[in-house]
């Protein structure tokens, strides 16, 4: 097998250990910079703080229908931008030193830990400010999770091809509405399990198709990423 078969089966075969570095990075300049927690925390306190004013304390239907359109907004200000922050320069030095997916999995994993803990955190400023009308609140939180983890890697994928357009807004718009709306019905469906002591049928096929597309979404990024990484 010749020298240039050898770098190519390199080059396409995934590297934990620059994964784990381009991680690393993200977490350190966040964790420096902090503009996106406060921002999604005055964001998630302002928005929540209008709505207690506007009709107190909703009942279990409107509780959960707002706090997944605000976790929609909040993914969309605290991992869509991850893209758009990375300058052309910036973008080649990790080109010269990481392959498309190891760059594509690090920006997936780390969108995916900074949604969580934006999910924990708009959780429990809805819970202070609207109450908690929860009957089970282990599993929410779980699906709270799974929610973070699907919105995350839908906003990261349309990022990454966004940024390579020029009209990144209106892009992400368009090709994120039709993903997007089938999900949170989706999740809005599932959490009502939460509110209710009586388990409703269907269920566990409900969370395999969530999971399903997220395992989709990961694919997909994966294997349509290294195009547009060439530009």
């Amino acid at each position: 097998m010749s020298v240039g078969c050898l770098f190519l089966q390199h080059m396409q075969r995934p590297s934990y250990q620059h994964i784990f570095r381009l991680v690393k990075k993200d977490i350190l300049l966040e964790t420096r910079q902090q503009y996106t927690f406060y921002g999604i925390l005055l964001y998630v306190a302002s928005t929540i703080f209008v709505v207690y004013f506007s009709m107190g304390q909703p009942e279990d239907r409107v509780w959960n229908g707002l706090f997944w359109v605000i976790q929609l907004f909040v993914c969309v200000n605290a991992v869509a931008k991850s893209f758009l922050a990375e300058s052309r320069g910036r973008m080649l030095y990790f080109y010269s030193i990481a392959g498309a997916r190891d760059f594509i999995l690090s920006k997936l994993l780390f969108n995916l830990l900074l949604m969580l803990c934006m999910s924990l955190l708009s959780l429990g400023v809805f819970i202070l400010l609207l109450g908690n009308p929860l009957e089970n609140i282990l599993p929410f939180v779980g699906i709270v999770f799974l929610g973070g983890i699907s919105l995350s890697l839908v906003f990261t994928f349309l990022a990454a091809i966004a940024a390579k357009a020029q009209q990144q807004a209106a892009l992400m718009a368009i090709m994120g509405f039709p993903l997007i709306i089938p999900q949170l019905l989706l999740l809005m469906k599932i959490s009502t399990i939460a509110f209710s002591q009586v388990i409703q049928t269907g269920l566990s096929q409900m969370v395999l198709l969530l999971v399903g597309l997220d395992i989709l979404v990961v694919a997909l990024a994966v294997i349509l990423f290294p195009f547009l990484w060439k530009d």
